[in-house]
């Protein structure tokens, strides 16, 4: 017969193993899937720059007063982002929007407003830099444990504020740095109302549809 310590710490020793199983971290996207994956979100992240978004009015309305849309006052850009992470991981997420950034600012026109070094002046360029942690932080907690909705969407969600986190200090700095003629310590408030408030109930909308595609194809593609 065993003594009762033995039997406790037995105990805790299964408890500590199951704990351990539960919250070991689950990526299995394999090295040539993360580089396809960082590749088709390049390619999202150019066409959505490009693209509003937009939704449509409730389908039990289609029958009496038809469909039409409404914009979110948004582009899918973000939302190219944040999936890009939800499906391909941190490594894929990060890597296309380094890849992103980098051919943006040595001069395709893939940026909304064009690109090459000038952009580095304009307000919004910390926010493009903010892809970069925004989609790595996305994909590191999307891919923490097994695909639910409820972690796609709160993954997706903390990648924004890192998105958002960078921009406002690149706002920030370059108000006070005077490194902008279209930013300056004056209209500092107006341009963080345009960049970080406005297109927040968009944002929001968009982090829902990206949680429900990425849950569906991580179902899919079981992963």
């Amino acid at each position: 017969m065993k003594p009762p310590f033995q039997v406790s710490t037995n105990r805790r020793s299964n408890a500590k193993k199951r704990t351990s199983r539960t919250i070991e971290p689950t990526n299995n996207v394999s090295g040539i899937n993360q580089f396809l994956w960082a590749f088709i979100g390049l390619l999202l992240t150019v066409l959505g720059t490009f693209v509003e978004a937009f939704t449509t009015n409730p389908p039990w309305h289609w029958t009496e007063k038809g469909i039409y849309s409404h914009s979110l006052g948004i582009t899918y850009q973000i939302g190219a982002v944040l999936l890009t992470g939800c499906l391909g991981g941190k490594n894929a997420g990060a890597i296309s929007q380094i890849a992103y950034v980098i051919l943006g600012t040595i001069g395709l026109p893939i940026f909304a407003r064009g690109g090459g070094l000038g952009y580095l002046g304009e307000p919004s360029f910390g926010y493009l830099i903010g892809f970069i942690p925004g989609a790595w932080i996305c994909g590191y907690l999307a891919f923490r444990n097994r695909a639910r909705l409820e972690l796609l969407a709160l993954s997706a969600l903390f990648g924004l504020l890192f998105v958002h986190l960078c921009g406002l200090i690149y706002l920030v700095g370059l108000s006070y740095l005077g490194s902008s003629d279209n930013l300056t310590a004056e209209n500092l408030p107006e341009m963080i109302n345009r960049y970080s408030v406005a297109p927040i109930p968009g944002q929001l909308i968009m982090i829902c549809v990206v949680a429900a595609i990425a849950f569906i194809l991580r179902q899919i593609l079981f992963y």
